[in-house]
């Protein structure tokens, strides 16, 4: 009888050698079948994150410039604000200083231009009596002028 389990006891050692083999054999399958694998998975997520990093930057992009054109728009309306006080600043600044001057008695640019055209008008029309009148004139035209008079400017009192 001890053979019999003798026997037993090699069925068994031998099952067992038989099995831990399978499972050898399985886990190398499993490792090379995972290198196989692995390699295409790493290769579709790469792919995968390509794809998604141009889906981001282009909206990153688009976003960007949005940002740039409110900021745009932004500096543009408060260019035109900044403008338009500055016209306002100007406007009044001008009419304080036009009228300190007319206190003053300093006559305005539109004073000036009146006199000016008086003055040139008077000019031709003694240029047009000159033309008219006798040899006499035109001699006591080349005789030197007197001297102009000095006049003196009323002021303002007050």
């Amino acid at each position: 009888m001890a053979t019999s389990r003798d026997d037993d006891s090699n069925d068994k050692t031998d099952r067992i050698k038989d099995s831990a083999q399978q499972i050898w054999l399985a886990g190398l399958g499993a490792f090379a079948k995972m290198q196989q694998e692995g390699s295409k998975a790493f290769e579709a997520l790469v792919k995968d994150g390509a794809g998604m990093q141009k889906k981001t930057q282009q909206a990153a992009e688009e976003t960007l410039a949005q940002a740039q054109q409110r900021m745009a728009g932004f500096a543009s309306e408060f260019g035109t604000k900044a403008a338009g006080q500055w016209g306002k600043l100007e406007n009044i600044f001008e009419d304080r200083v036009a009228r300190a001057l007319e206190k003053l008695g300093v006559p305005s640019a539109a004073d000036v231009a009146a006199l000016q055209a008086r003055v040139e008008a008077l000019e031709a029309q003694l240029k047009q009596r000159d033309a008219k009148t006798s040899p006499v004139r035109a001699s006591r035209k080349a005789a030197p002028a007197p001297a102009a008079k000095k006049t003196l400017r009323r002021t303002k009192a007050g």
